[in-house]
């Protein structure tokens, strides 16, 4: 009888930490479409200068985008071995490169709206993927899946998977193999990323 009732009693400690750890792909969704409609309206289309176009890029990058996360994915196996100094001024790299060259692209998008999917689960704890596709001007839609990370009430963008290429994973094997041939290793591919930010 004591086993039956410490069996129960696990087992539903059990559901309410899987409720708990449940993430809400409906408002996943939501925060995906709020984040490109907010980039289509408020940056591509907007009537002002390419500055205020950049700024407000970078500032819709960074809410939506969880770079540490992120950051610490692509450098991969590195980020262990990596001192605190490294860790950080990799983020900061990372961050400001991927805003300067994705702020200059965005406008491709331009009178292309995204059509959402719907979600698939994540075998990932606390994630889901939001599929959407978007009209290209030749042949069929372009399928980007979105992973979205929740966080209490919060969600944040972790990956953008572009016809089945993760941009992510993309980035993981091209700095592990950049790494590996650089002299000084993580400070090299730091230093690299600093000069693309630059240009």
């Amino acid at each position: 009888m004591k086993k039956y009732i410490i069996t129960t009693f696990c087992a539903l400690l059990l559901n309410i930490s899987a409720a708990q750890a449940a993430v809400d792909a409906a408002k996943a969704q939501q925060f995906v479409e709020n984040v490109t409609r907010d980039g289509i309206e408020n940056i591509i289309n907007a009537n002002v200068s390419q500055k205020e176009k950049d700024e407000r890029f970078a500032k819709l990058f960074n809410s939506a985008l969880d770079m540490n996360f992120i950051g610490q994915f692509v450098l991969g196996r590195y980020w262990r071995t990596a001192t605190p100094a490294q860790r950080e001024a990799f983020i900061k790299a990372y961050r400001e490169m991927n805003v300067k060259t994705w702020s200059k692209r965005f406008d491709e998008f331009k009178g292309r709206d995204f059509k959402f999917l719907g979600t698939t689960p994540s075998n990932s704890a606390n994630q889901v993927f939001v599929n959407s596709e978007v009209p290209m001007p030749e042949g069929q839609p372009a399928k980007v899946v979105w992973r979205v990370k929740q966080d209490g009430n919060n969600f944040k963008i972790v990956d953008i998977i572009i016809e089945n290429v993760s941009l992510a994973i993309t980035a993981r094997n091209e700095y592990s193999a950049y790494i590996k041939k650089a002299p000084n290793g993580v400070d090299d591919l730091i230093k690299d990323l600093q000069q693309k930010a630059g240009k």
